[in-house]
């Protein structure tokens, strides 16, 4: 496994530097569009330059990545090899009400009603896309709306899209209808 993709070798395995996170989720969605696969990681410490989020590649297809990256005129600070995993900034927290759940990744929070699914509050963060997707996201259904992530471009809506997904999952895995 490859730093987090299923790929031949860790050796094969990089990750993609920004300035910050705007250009890393823009480049993720690039290249996801593409058809690379790719994720958003944290780089290690050592690595890190101008922000807290990279996006893992394969370096076989380094040359396609820098082609189309250059093409969209997507910013970026370099593309350096990388041994072992990358994992998403935070760790994601469960806590159960009873007849709501709470996610929280990172600094952002997501409760929803166990019974239909809807999304009764969203809060944490500080990024200024948080009051647009907690509108968005309050007294609608998770599987009626799109990832938060589509739709923000902070740290903030990473975390609050980590926070949906596994909200989605475990709603979807207690019986959830849609």
């Amino acid at each position: 496994m490859v730093f987090g993709l299923k790929k031949k070798e860790q050796s094969e395995g990089g990750i993609i530097l920004f300035n910050n996170v705007e250009e890393a989720i823009t480049a993720e969605r690039l290249l996801m569009s593409a058809g690379y696969e790719v994720r958003l990681v944290a780089p290690p410490p050592a690595l890190r330059k101008g922000c807290d989020l990279a996006v893992e590649i394969n370096l076989v297809e380094q040359t396609g990545i820098e082609r189309l990256l250059a093409e969209k005129k997507a910013g970026y600070l370099e593309i350096v090899p990388v041994k072992g995993r990358g994992t998403l900034l935070g760790v994601v927290k469960v806590t159960d009400f009873g007849e709501a759940v709470m996610v929280k990744a990172g600094n952002m929070k997501l409760t929803f009603e166990k019974e239909s699914g809807t999304v009764v509050n969203v809060s944490g963060g500080g990024c200024p896309d948080i009051p647009y997707l907690h509108a968005y996201l309050i007294g609608k259904k998770l599987t009626e709306v799109r990832r938060p992530k589509e739709y923000g471009y902070t740290l903030c809506s990473l975390m609050l899209d980590t926070a949906f997904i596994e909200s989605l999952d475990i709603w979807k895995n207690n019986g959830g209808r849609s």
